[in-house]
This record gives structure tokens, C-alpha cells and sequence, in this order.
């Protein structure tokens, strides 16, 4: 099963409604496992240590990071990232 985290910042009603469309997704946030206020490298490590994919706004630097730990050989599940235009419906 594929597993999910969604960032800090990552527009819950995207969330809300994965879940109403699937409840057996396996989509947790940074707020239910303690992580906010952490920076995108330890994020990035805790989803990588967990296996989830990571769903994300934060284009301008989320990615930056993950591209770091692909280059340093580090495990990286996945990246998605949303741009904030795209309709909820859409998204989801």
C-alpha cells in the first residue's frame, strides 16, 4: 500500500477529501506526527525512515532538498507537489 504524508502547509481539504474518495489510504500530516516547525530535510528524513510519499505546495524549496538526498544516495519514497492553482477537485 502506498503511503502518504502531507506537508505542513498542505491544503487539508485535499486531504479531507482523498480520504472521503478511499479511507484506506494511509495519508497522515506533519500536525498528527509531531513534526511542526521542522525543517524540509528532517521531514523529508522522517517520511524516507516511514516510507511515505511526501505531498507537497512548497515548490520552491521542498524539492530542492529532495534532490539533495537522491544525490547523496539517501532514500527518497517520492515527491508530489501541487501547485496551489489546481482546483481541490482536481488535486484530489
Amino acid at each position: 500500500m502506498i503511503r502518504f504524508l502531507a506537508d505542513e502547509n498542505f491544503n487539508n481539504q485535499i486531504v479531507r477529501g482523498i480520504l472521503r474518495q478511499n479511507s484506506q489510504i494511509d495519508i497522515v500530516r506533519v500536525q498528527d506526527v509531531w513534526l511542526s516547525g521542522v525543517d524540509d530535510p528532517n521531514v523529508l528524513a522522517w517520511a524516507a525512515q516511514e516510507g511515505r510519499i511526501v505531498l507537497t505546495h512548497d515548490v520552491a524549496t521542498m524539492t530542492i532538498f529532495a534532490y539533495e538526498r537522491l544525490e547523496s544516495g539517501l532514500s527518497m519514497p517520492g515527491l508530489f507537489e501541487v501547485n496551489r492553482r489546481v482546483p481541490v477537485g482536481l488535486a484530489i
